[in-house]
Parts: C-alpha cells; sequence; structure tokens
C-alpha cells in the first residue's frame, strides 16, 4: 500500500509515495495500532481508507515526563546546539534516542524526547496495492 500521514492542519507529515515504494506490512504485528489494523482489515485491492487517528490513537500523547533538562557539558564542545536540533542519546542498551532540542539556557538545554508526532490527530489515507496472504507470496510478487 502507499499511506500518507496528514496533521489536522492538512499538511503531509510522511507519504510512501515520495520513496517511490509501496509499504508492505503484516497484519498483527504491531507495525500499525489496532484501530488502523481493524479499518484495513477487509481492504482489497484498490481500496482507499481516510481513518481519523486521536493522538492515543496514533503516536500517543505528549508526556511531561519525557522532556528533560541536560547539561550543556553532555554535548560535544564543538556543536552548535539551537532550537528545533535534533540530537540523539546513546541509551543503556546502545540503542539511540532521539530528542528535539526546545529551549537553550546559559548551562541547560531542553530536550523534548516524545515522538515528533506525539499529542497530533493524524489522517491517516492510504491506498491498497496489494493483498497477500503470506509474507512468501507478498516476496513473489515484488520479484516477478
Amino acid at each position: 500500500m502507499h499511506f500518507k500521514f496528514r496533521l489536522k492542519d492538512g499538511s503531509i507529515a510522511e507519504d510512501t509515495e515520495n520513496y517511490g515504494k509501496p509499504f508492505g506490512f503484516q497484519m498483527g504485528q504491531g507495525c500499525f495500532t489496532d484501530k488502523v489494523e481493524q479499518e484495513l482489515i477487509d481492504a482489497k485491492v484498490g481500496d482507499s481508507k481516510r481513518i481519523v487517528l486521536m493522538p492515543e490513537e496514533a503516536f500517543g500523547d505528549q508526556h511531561p515526563a519525557s522532556i528533560y533538562s541536560v547539561p550543556k557539558s553532555r554535548f560535544p564542545k564543538d556543536m552548535v546546539l539551537e532550537e528545533g536540533l535534533i540530537v540523539s542519546f546513546k541509551q543503556k542498551d546502545g540503542s539511540d534516542l532521539p530528542g528535539l532540542i526546545t529551549d537553550i539556557e546559559e548551562k541547560d538545554v531542553t530536550v523534548d524526547f516524545n515522538h515528533p508526532l506525539a499529542g497530533q490527530i493524524i489522517v491517516f489515507e492510504t491506498k491498497i496495492l496489494g493483498v497477500y496472504a503470506s509474507e512468501e507470496e507478498m516476496n513473489e510478487d515484488s520479484i516477478s
């Protein structure tokens, strides 16, 4: 399928057509929320769907506990810090955690680790290009 995430104001946050490659997924694997999967469960090739998702049905609500004040000393000395910059911190398990700089003070930087679309109403638009019984069937079709 191809899909778009539109924000309430109509702007597009994600559009798979920009990549020139459809998005494939398997139902029940947690790729999308339960509401989206319920709306797509009976979809057929050629169907288009428009699903309005409240924040809790999409990327979740904004959580104040995910906004941290980080000492400037935690950033590389040569890094130019500015509001709107996305920075990444290593977690204990070695994975990266991206955050958005929202404020810069004399000694501290405020970093928001909420998902960028958290708290947003999302309009999910999709066009179904193929429906397959298995991942193998999907892979065979994309090879031919």
